[in-house]
Parts: structure tokens; C-alpha cells; sequence
């Protein structure tokens, strides 16, 4: 019995120490799973799709092979890098715009009940509001086609910055703003350094979704404005390649917005990352 008792605490160690050192590699082999079955799914699409249409005869003009779609991006790239650089940039100015309007204005709403039920509303108004609808009033009050582009995709950008900054400000805990006012702490006080740094995980939440939301509404802000010509953005591009059935060049658009879109969530998902992850529960990796 004692060589029993003493074996199990052994065993045990051993157990403890084997699962120590396979836990790195399970993780390690994670990590890399989480990489390659993306890459690998997204490499056989591109197959599937090459040999969809070099074995069914179908033409140019209506499915382009993945090749001519390379081709296009890089003959046609004078042309769709300029009205790249213009959708980038409205994109960028609306979602810069729309979070200091929305900081400020959820800032401002807080502070009084009266405030918010006054303003709040018209910020839902301006949210429901389909922008197709905006765009033809903002054409005649608005000489600037691009300024009419801008404003579009800030109020589409607008409302989920608002909304979630105003989510995070008001979810402090009770107890703590309990404290502060024990301690005399003034309203400027507890608002810097309580409830900001509070709802900073919400105003992350919103910025991931406005951002997406920005590029979106640019894009759709120039269908419906009709811009066209020189200075345009990939919205014109898209169009002008749909009239002269230029279906690559299409398509290489189509991939530019794409990889916009992914490369603004990835910048704004890591930006939310480092501001999280050495304290937040969202952020914080687990150990399992």
C-alpha cells in the first residue's frame, strides 16, 4: 500500500508535467491550423473557380479566369489606383469625422437625461434614413459632389460610434462611481478617468463596425450620386467596366474593395487589441 501511495503522487506529477509540455504544441498547432485552412479554402476557391471556366468554354466577358483577372489588375492599374486613393480617402475622412462626432455627441448626451431624449432621436432619424434617399436632397444643397460622398459615409459612420460609446459610457459600474463621488471627485474627474476608460470596449465594438460601414457607404454614395469621370472612386470603375463589359477589370475593382475592407477590419481589430487585451476579458488570451 505504500508503494501505492507513493507511486501516485509520481504519476501524477508526470501526467501534470506531459500535459505542460503538449499544451505549447497543441496551441503552436492552432495557431497555424487558424492560418493555413483559411489560406488553403480560399487557394482552392480560386482552383474551383479557373477550372470552372476553362472546362465549361465560358467567355471573357462573363466570367473572366482568375489569370485575367491578375492581368487586368496589373494593366489596368494607372487607371484603378487614382480612384482607389479617392475611396480610400473619403473612406478614412468620414471614419475619422465620425469618431470625434461621435465621441463628442455621446460625451454631451450623457451628461443630462433632457440631452438625450432631445437629441438622440435625431441621430436614429439620420441612421434609418436609407442613404439612397439623402443622396438626391444632398446633390441640390451641396454644389461638391465629393463633400456630398463625405457626408454620407460620416452618417452612416456616425450612428455606431454614438450608439456604442453611449452603450459603454452608461454601463459603469455602480459601485465605482459610488466611490468617486465618496471621494469628492469632480464630474471632469469621473468622466476621464472612470468612464472613458470604462466604455473603451465599446467604443472599439463601434469602431470595427464603422469602419466596414464607411468603406460601404462610400461606395454606395457614389452609385447614388452618379459621380463620374476624372476623380472619381472605384464605384465609377465598376460601373464604366459593367458598360464596356471589361468583366477583369471588374472583377480586379471588386478585389481592390475586398482586400480594403478586410485590411480596414485588421487594422481596426488590432487597434482594438492593443488597447485590450492586457486587461479586458474580450481581449485577454485563455489559457485552456
Amino acid at each position: 500500500m505504500s508503494n501505492v501511495v507513493q507511486t501516485a503522487p509520481d504519476d501524477e506529477a508526470g501526467t501534470d508535467s506531459a500535459v505542460a509540455i503538449l499544451r505549447p504544441r497543441t496551441s503552436n498547432t492552432e495557431r497555424v491550423l487558424r492560418v493555413v485552412v483559411p489560406i488553403a479554402m480560399l487557394v482552392l476557391a480560386v482552383i474551383a473557380w479557373h477550372f470552372t471556366v476553362v472546362l465549361n468554354g465560358i467567355p471573357k466577358y462573363i466570367l473572366p479566369t482568375p489569370g485575367d483577372v491578375v492581368n487586368s489588375l496589373l494593366n489596368d492599374w494607372p487607371t484603378l489606383l487614382p480612384a482607389l486613393l479617392v475611396t480610400l480617402r473619403i473612406t478614412f475622412t468620414a471614419l475619422i469625422l465620425a469618431l470625434i462626432g461621435g465621441v463628442a455627441m455621446a460625451i454631451i448626451l450623457v451628461q443630462s437625461k433632457w440631452v438625450e431624449l432631445a437629441l438622440f432621436p435625431f441621430a436614429v432619424i439620420l441612421q434609418v434614413t436609407p442613404v439612397i434617399a439623402i443622396a438626391p436632397l444632398l446633390l441640390i444643397y451641396v454644389p461638391d459632389t465629393q463633400t456630398v460622398l463625405l457626408i454620407i459615409a460620416f452618417l452612416v459612420a456616425f450612428f455606431p460610434i454614438l450608439s456604442n460609446m453611449v452603450t459603454g459610457l452608461k454601463s459603469v459600474d455602480h459601485n465605482l462611481l459610488n466611490l468617486y463621488d465618496l471621494y469628492g471627485a469632480s464630474r471632469w474627474q469621473t468622466l476621464v478617468f472612470l468612464k472613458l476608460p470604462a466604455s473603451l470596449p465599446y467604443f472599439m465594438a463601434g469602431l470595427r463596425i464603422a469602419g466596414g460601414l464607411a468603406l460601404i457607404a462610400a461606395v454606395v454614395a457614389e452609385f447614388a450620386a452618379g459621380a463620374a469621370g476624372q476623380g472619381s472612386g472605384l464605384a465609377f470603375r465598376l460601373l464604366e467596366s459593367q458598360y464596356r463589359l471589361n468583366i477583369p477589370r471588374l472583377f480586379a475593382a471588386l478585389i481592390l474593395l475586398t482586400g480594403t475592407g478586410v485590411a480596414i477590419f485588421g487594422i481596426t481589430s488590432f487597434i482594438a487589441w492593443l488597447s485590450l487585451h492586457r486587461w479586458h476579458e474580450s481581449a485577454v488570451k485563455r489559457e485552456n
